[in-house]
């Protein structure tokens, strides 16, 4: 089986990266399930029906979340609803939404679970103690499980990997925008990363307009931040496993931009 994770969609520049890489893509490789990471699928904050429906009309399966997947109030209800979408799950009880699912691929089940770090990111329940007793119910029903865990702090990311290596078959890291280039098997069987990084404009700073961003540097003054414009990159993360064992065998980092 394999499994693609895109990096966070930013904005409309990210919609159109994955409608122009991913049919092509899923195809040549002969890709059974893609998850995007939505959390700025909606100008660049948030989600909404339309642009979910947008993405999954491109060729994505399954969509994840972060902190900002809460941004625009008038999707809460299309968090509750959606059975393709997964939000942090170590967020307080009584939040909309799902925090894991369990879903087939083909003959195959596949469990999906988001989780948020703390480090520097609102203050949630512990992602180590909710991500292991998630894996352990999911256990019951495949041995397939994916994580995206959203979070600022690498070496947060690196410890959550190391905790569920062996309990997990992959384990992507979301939230900086950055790729990195530490992708790996890990002993007990995990595909891990710590960032997958980010599916959007390429010449702005993590995704917006570069020259707000400097000038609250500059400054220390609010700005505004709005979706930059220009050139697109997209990031994703290709994860080969045995369906049978739960265990990767491979993982691969892709890099696309626009020219």
């Amino acid at each position: 089986m394999k499994v693609l994770m895109i990096g966070d969609v930013v904005g409309r520049p990210g919609r159109r990266a994955v409608k122009e890489h991913l049919p092509a893509l899923r195809e040549d490789r002969k890709i059974d399930l893609v998850i995007a990471n939505a959390e700025n699928l909606a100008g660049g904050n948030g989600i909404t029906r339309e642009t979910a429906d947008e993405l999954f009309s491109y060729g994505v399966d399954f969509l994840t979340g972060g902190n900002h997947i809460w941004d625009k109030k008038e999707s809460y209800s299309y968090i509750e609803e959606e059975s393709r979408l997964v939000r942090p799950a170590n967020y307080p009880p009584g939040v909309p939404g799902a925090g894991y699912r369990v879903f087939s691929v083909g003959a195959y089940k596949v469990g999906v679970i988001n989780l948020c770090g703390r480090t520097f990111m609102p203050h949630l329940d512990c992602p180590f103690r909710k991500g292991e007793e998630i894996a352990a119910a999911i256990t019951a029903e495949t041995r397939i499980i994916v994580v995206d865990f959203h979070a600022e702090a690498t070496s947060e990311k690196i410890a959550l990997g190391w905790f569920l290596d062996g309990k997990v078959t992959a384990f992507f890291g979301t939230h900086t925008h950055v790729q990195t280039a530490d992708e790996r098997i890990l002993p007990g069987g995990t595909a891990y990363i710590t960032d997958v990084g980010m599916t959007g404009p390429r010449d702005g700073v993590i995704g917006v307009r570069r020259d707000a961003v400097i000038v609250k540097y500059l400054t220390q003054l609010p700005k505004r931040f709005e979706v930059a414009s220009g050139p697109y990159q997209f990031n994703a993360c290709l994860v080969t496993i045995d369906p049978d064992t739960g265990k990767a065998r491979a993982i691969e980092r892709i890099q696309a931009f626009e020219k």
